[in-house]
């Protein structure tokens, strides 16, 4: 939800609107003790792929090839951790990448 990309229309629609959903919920629950937060991950090795091209394996597995991607765990960690702040203390946004990862279509991959 913060960068498009080419022949992503609906994915990219789907995150755009999440993003919105959660700055309304910001606005609408002010005053109320409920945190409303965003963990956006980057690349992460998920099934993802393997749905996307239609079970097509190979495909799938070449979106990873040459970089090590975000696994599920990283992800889990960091909603771990926005999940623990103290109760006044709410994570508005998190970005999380992976370091070879500069942007939806910017990837390092290593040969």
């Amino acid at each position: 939800g913060h960068e498009p990309y080419p022949y992503g229309a609906g994915y990219n629609a789907a995150k755009f609107a999440v993003r919105a959903v959660s700055g309304v919920l910001r606005q609408e629950l002010l005053g109320r003790p409920v945190r409303v937060s965003e963990i956006d991950p980057g690349m992460v090795e998920t099934e993802f792929s393997l749905v996307r091209f239609g079970g097509d394996a190979e495909r799938a597995a070449s979106v990873y090839r040459g970089v090590t991607p975000l696994q599920p765990e990283d992800v889990a960690e960091c909603v771990r951790w926005v999940a623990s702040r103290p109760s006044h203390v709410n994570v508005d946004q998190m970005i999380v990448l992976a370091r070879d990862q500069a942007g939806a279509r910017q990837v390092h991959r290593h040969q």
